[in-house]
């Protein structure tokens, strides 16, 4: 007799089952008898892909510069067709595969767990540390809110140059749990010894701070913050760390253990250019119990850490995706990767250096910055006139960037190379910002 397996054993088969590849097939014949349209599965070697042809990789519309990749970043050619193919396979399989009835491993447990074992290959973790969210601000909001070591009174901190969900989560704990919600500005210039200090202050000033929360590189102004020696700072004074690593994760050449953090989350849908929707948390197996199941998430073992993610049906095509988007990290390479966008970014400020009335919000050291960055105009002082220089830029020179807002020491405009970006993409750029740098004075 054969049974259909409950939502309840859905959910446990996924969080529990073993390391399994995706087919290199489409999922088995429906119902109806129809075979499957078949998909072949891209191969990706590592480091097979020459920063000179990466650009090539990438469907962008080429009347636009778009220097807002931030936002989220364009997928690969390669992954937009995996995407596709596995959204049709999807909506053609319906329950048939939700629901594990399925031979071998076209499956949601086998698609979850080789999500989970990609992005655990990806940052350097053991599979069950890392649970895959609908994105890295959801992820983030449920660290935050279901940390569990918080009492009325104790103090929670952040900065300016925090992510705007995630400050939203911790004034929720002020609102919401009783807590003493405490808001430190980031100096400027944000020089590692000034970010130390700063940290240093606002932890010395706060003895009875339970919670910070930690952003490896600001969506604002795009700062790198030493996160080690934050984490290390705070550690020893008792006080649990969250990590925001949306814009750090696989652009930054490194990994997880390099932050030594309990607790870290992040949008897949960035730097790894998986598809829409996609994010990640990372809990250290060690402090699991620390970070409460989500709404009474009982459709999993307590010691799993899915039962951290709200239970519900996710886009399970964007979820299957992942690993080739992982792939495609690798064929890159972390360190190159990283080096090519550094000289993208690299090119078009040091092509306006000279220009008296632009202003770099971050400093001029490599450990503080790499992909965004974000600029001043002399004059530039709210956020009307922010708003004025990004249409400026748009209409008058195609050239997309984003004001941004919630700096204490005033908006910025923010520019972010994509991986698609070209060296003439920066370069206009540099050439707008040098007939347009006067536009306040």
């Amino acid at each position: 007799m054969s049974v259909t397996p409950s939502r309840r054993d859905l959910l446990k088969s996924a969080a529990l089952a073993g390391p399994a590849l995706l087919s290199a097939q489409a999922v088995a014949a429906p119902a109806s008898g129809r075979p499957a349209k078949p998909a072949v599965k891209a191969v990706l070697a590592p480091n097979s892909i020459p920063l000179s042809a990466l650009p090539g990789h990438f469907d962008v519309d080429p009347s636009i510069r778009n220097l807002e990749a931030g936002y989220w970043s364009v997928m690969p050619r390669v992954v937009a067709q995996a995407y596709a193919r596995h959204t049709e396979e999807v909506n053609r399989s319906n329950s048939i595969f939700a629901r594990n009835v399925l031979p071998g491993e076209a499956c949601l447990a086998n698609g979850s767990r080789e999500a989970q074992v990609a992005i655990a290959r990806q940052v350097g973790c053991a599979p069950e540390e890392i649970a895959v969210a609908r994105s890295g601000s959801d992820a983030l909001q449920l660290l935050i809110a279901n940390y569990r070591g918080l009492k009325t009174g104790d103090a929670v901190i952040y900065c300016d140059l925090d992510y705007d969900a995630t400050i939203g989560a911790m004034e929720w704990l002020g609102t919401h749990r009783g807590a003493r919600v405490v808001r430190f500005a980031m100096p400027e210039p944000a020089t590692t010894a000034n970010i130390l200090a700063a940290y240093d202050e606002v932890l010395k000033r706060n003895p009875d701070a339970k919670l910070l929360l930690v952003t490896q590189v600001s969506n604002r102004t795009g700062l790198v913050t030493p996160v080690r020696e934050i984490v290390a700072m705070a550690r020893a004074r008792g006080v649990d760390t969250i990590v925001d690593a949306a814009h750090g994760i696989a652009l930054l050449d490194f990994q997880l253990a390099d932050l030594d953090a309990d607790f870290v989350a992040w949008s897949v849908h960035k730097w790894t250019s998986a598809p829409l929707g996609t994010g990640a948390m990372y809990i250290r197996k060690s402090r699991l119990a620390d970070i409460d199941i989500a709404y009474e998430n009982h459709n999993l073992p307590a010691d799993s850490i899915n039962a951290r993610i709200p239970p519900g049906t996710v886009n399970f095509a964007a979820m299957l995706t992942i690993p080739l988007a992982v792939d495609f990290h690798f064929a890159i390479g972390a360190a190159a990767k990283e080096r090519h966008m550094r000289a993208l970014r690299n090119r078009w400020v040091d092509a306006v250096r000279d220009l008296p009335n632009v202003t770099m919000a971050v400093p001029d050291d490599p450990a503080r910055y790499c992909t965004i960055t974000s600029f001043r105009l002399k004059g530039m002082d709210s956020d009307e006139k922010a708003k004025a220089v990004q249409q400026r830029l748009f209409e008058k020179y195609r050239i997309l960037t984003v004001w941004r807002t919630g700096v204490a020491k005033g908006p910025v405009i923010r520019v972010t190379p994509g991986l698609y970006s070209t060296q003439a993409d920066v370069d206009a750029l540099a050439a707008a910002l040098r007939a347009e740098h006067a536009m306040f004075v």
